[in-house]
Order: structure tokens, then sequence, then C-alpha cells
């Protein structure tokens, strides 16, 4: 029983403190999830880590806490799941409640302003780093980068949804593996 305490602490703990430091939107998370649960402590493989950022993204709702669940659920079952969402959840609450306090006053504050916009352009090399490293887990084959190009055009370069891109990927996927074409390992 304690030891089940201790485990569930140290989720709420490490989301907690991931949850202060997560700016940007919820790209961010990966690289720290990764560090903290798949380096420090092996409670998820490479591989969780992908799917669940898949279905998170998938799935309707904020998928930082989506993916919070899922990975949460992995470690601990239900309980590690309400202990990774709380946890992750935690400081922006108490942070909203705070600026919710006092937004008049700091609204126009030209120091927060410069502030928000130096923490916006630090969260872009934490974005391309997670992604960097774990691409050799998400593109496995040599179509996988060509259907990663083509996603990542059409979401640059129209207004076609990200929900739509997604599906499409999930059927492409589908169809590889159907095929046999999901053995054909890019090295």
């Amino acid at each position: 029983m304690k030891q089940d305490l201790k485990k569930l602490w140290v989720i709420y703990i490490v989301m907690f403190k991931i949850g202060a430091i997560t700016f940007g939107g919820g790209w961010s998370i990966i690289s720290q999830v990764q560090e903290e649960f798949v380096e420090k402590r092996p409670w998820v493989s490479e591989e969780q880590i992908m799917d669940y950022m898949s279905l998170a993204r998938s799935f309707p709702g904020i998928m930082v806490v989506n993916f919070s669940i899922l990975s949460g659920y992995a470690m601990y079952g239900i309980s590690g799941a309400v202990a990774a969402a709380f946890g992750l959840v935690s400081p922006a609450i108490l942070v909203i409640a705070l600026v919710a306090l006092f937004y008049d006053s700091i609204k126009s504050n030209p120091l927060v302003v410069r502030v928000l916009n130096g923490i916006r352009s630090a969260v872009i090399p934490i974005v391309l780093l997670a992604a960097w490293k774990l691409r050799s887990r998400a593109v496995t084959i040599k179509l996988q980068w060509l259907l990663a190009l083509a996603a990542l055009l059409v979401c640059a370069f129209t207004s076609i949804p990200k929900t739509m891109v997604i599906l499409f990927g999930a059927v492409i996927g589908f169809l590889i593996q159907k095929k046999g074409g999901g053995d054909n390992a890019v090295s």
C-alpha cells in the first residue's frame, strides 16, 4: 500500500513539474515525458509514447491531458491516470486562478509581454528536439517518410483540418500494413 502511494505520488509530482513548465501547446510535453518516464524511470516505452501521442491527438479534448491519462494508465492503471491528469493540470489551474485575480493589473505590462514572447520562442526547439528523438520509432519504412512529408505540406499549405490529416494517415498506415509494407524497415 505504501509503495502504491509512493508511485502515485511520483507520477503526480513529475506530471505537476511537467505541467508547470509546458508552454506553447501540448507537443512540448513529449520530450519531458520521454525523459522522465522512459529514460529516468522505465515505466513506459518510446513506442508507447508515440502511440499515446497519436491517440491523444485523435481523441476529443485537450491533447496533453489525454496524453497524460494514457501515460498514467500505462504506469499504474486508473489511479495512475488520475494522478497524471491532476498532476499535469494542477499548475495551470493555480496560475490561471492567480492571473484571473490580477488580470486587469498585468494585461498590458510590457515586462509580462516580453517574458511571454521569450517563452514562446524557447518552445520551438523543445518541440523540434522531441520530434527528432522520436523519429526512428515513428517513421520506420520509406513510404512513411513520404507520408510524413505529404502530411507536413498539407498542414502547412492548406486549411484541411488536422483531424482529417490524422485519419488519412491512419488509413494509409492500415493499407501499408495490410499489404506487408510494414516490414521494410528503413536503415
